[in-house]
Formats: structure tokens, C-alpha cells, sequence
């Protein structure tokens, strides 16, 4: 993700940008959908030591591809800083700029609750709830959909309402969502079903947000989008493994401590929401 987010940040800004990383995370969504299904092929038709041999096939295609297919987006004039010394300063600015991070936090920890929910889900499906892993790898699957087809709206949206709007009130929904989970859980409220359904409309708004996220971080960032875009990966799997760790020692089979570590994102990124869009930008949409 690292490359395509920078492409588009030296193409596109406003709502184009939005629209493109969004078709980015459909790309992106679209591996928990297929993986299961794949991998379980391939282990069936040869063994589990293949599914390795795949992905190293695939991984030679997909560089052959970029090295064939993807031409040089940055202008000529800026590659000459490209440079460790370039690279460090950049760094150094990205580092410096607390509105950047405020919203890389927030795409960052919008994608932790989603591995706290791929770190704990199978124990949760398969011990709790006792469902087969054909069920689960289905139950997986709708979220990747419903992060999909969410995300194709947020162009739209985007173009219509502006972006720091949109993105304001997919993080507000997002944790009203995650909170009325939380609620319920404490409650004892048990069912598969109140579980499920709420989880996709969960992940639905991480299609908004995170492209969304990506497009404010980046946006006043065009002469070094490509550090930018590699920090944003950075904290986005460091985040994620921090989130993972704290809550797995609470991982006890049953949904509570997945629930609590997923509201508990959604709850900092309400509150970084708050700082990073103050309501005197929230009607004012990107530059296109």
C-alpha cells in the first residue's frame, strides 16, 4: 500500500484522491476474502509448505509488474532530493507535524481494531460460539465486503459533503457503533448474530475512514508523499501490534476483551478526531 498511496498523493488531490484510495482499500479488502478460500486449495491439492511457495511466486509476479507496468510518478525536480539525508528530513517533518499525526493516528488505530478483531476472532467463532471454519472464513469475508462497498461511496461523499466532514462523521458513527457493542457485551448481551451485524457496519466505516484519513495526512505533504505515505504504513502495523499485545492477555475464548480492545481504538480516534478536525475545517473540503 505503501507505492500506490504515494502515486496517487503525486496525481491527485480532493475528492479524486479519495475516490482513488478508496479503490485502493477495495483492492486491499479484497485478500481476506480470497485468502482463505485459496490457501485452503492449495494445502488440500499439495501441502501447507506450498501456500509458502505461492505467495513467493506471487510475490516475483507483483515485482515484475511494478518494475514493467508502473512509470516514475514523482516530477523530475523533486526525484534529485530523493536521498538517505532527503529521507531523514522529511522524516524529520513529518515527525514535527502534529496534524499529521493526529490524523495518521487515527487511520493507525481505525486499522488496530481491526487486528485485535483478526487476532482474537477464530478463538471467539470457534471456541464461544462453535462455529465451523468454513462459517468463520464466510463471517470473515462479510466484513472485507462491507469495508468494500463502503468504501465506493466515500468518493462520492467526499465530492458532495467534503472531505473532513465525511471523515468526522464516519469516526463519530464508528464509535457510537463500537460503544453500543461494548454496552451490549457488558450488558450480556450473547448472540452471533447482534455480534456479526454490528461488526460490519464497524468495518463498513473503516472504508471511510481510512481512505479519508490517508488523503488529510497526506495532502499538504506532495514533496515527500512517499515518506509520508511509508510512516503511515509504519504506524498502521505498529499500531496494530500494539493494540494486539495489550489485549491478549485478556483473550479468554469469549468476545468481551476482542469488543473492549476494538471500542477502545475507536475511542482514541474520537478523540484525535476532535483535535485534528476542529469544526471550522470540518465544512471545508480538500483542494481538488
Amino acid at each position: 500500500m505503501v507505492t500506490p498511496r504515494a502515486v496517487v498523493r503525486d496525481l491527485h488531490t480532493g475528492t479524486e484522491a479519495a475516490r482513488l484510495m478508496s479503490m485502493l482499500i477495495l483492492v486491499y479488502s479484497v485478500s481476506p476474502i480470497l485468502a482463505p478460500l485459496v490457501g485452503s486449495f492449495v494445502a488440500e491439492a499439495a501441502s501447507w509448505r506450498a501456500v509458502f511457495w505461492v505467495i513467493g511466486a506471487l510475490a516475483v509476479l507483483a515485482m515484475a509488474m511494478v518494475a514493467a507496468m508502473l512509470p516514475e510518478t514523482r516530477p523530475p525536480a523533486a526525484r534529485a532530493q530523493s536521498s538517505l539525508r532527503g529521507a531523514m528530513a522529511s522524516y524529520g517533518v513529518l515527525l514535527r507535524d502534529r496534524n499529521f499525526l493526529a490524523v495518521a493516528f487515527m487511520a493507525s488505530l481505525t486499522l488496530s481494531g481491526f487486528f485485535v478483531y483478526v487476532a482474537n476472532s477464530s478463538f471467539v467463532m470457534s471456541t464461544h460460539y462453535g462455529i465451523s471454519p468454513r462459517m468463520y472464513a464466510a463471517l470473515f469475508a462479510l466484513n472485507a465486503v462491507s469495508m468494500i462497498a463502503a468504501s465506493q461511496f466515500n468518493g462520492w461523499l467526499a465530492a458532495r459533503f467534503g472531505i473532513r466532514r465525511v471523515l468526522r462523521t464516519a469516526v463519530i458513527a464508528h464509535a457510537a457503533v463500537t460503544g453500543l457493542l461494548l454496552v451490549l457485551t457488558l450488558a450480556g448481551v450473547d448472540r452471533l448474530g447482534v455480534l456479526v451485524g454490528l461488526l460490519m457496519a464497524v468495518y463498513g466505516l473503516n472504508g471511510v475512514i481510512v481512505p479519508s484519513a490517508f488523503v488529510v495526512a497526506m495532502e499538504g505533504h506532495a514533496a515527500r508523499a512517499g515518506t509520508a505515505s511509508a510512516l503511515l504504513g509504519t504506524l498502521n502495523f505498529a499500531g496494530g501490534a500494539v493494540m494486539v499485545a495489550l489485549v491478549s492477555p485478556f483473550a479468554n475464548g469469549t468476545p468481551l476483551p476482542m469488543v473492549a480492545g476494538i471500542a477502545c481504538c475507536s475511542a482514541i480516534v474520537l478523540v484525535l478526531a476532535m483535535r485534528a478536525l476542529r469544526l471550522a475545517h470540518a465544512t471545508a473540503p480538500v483542494s481538488a
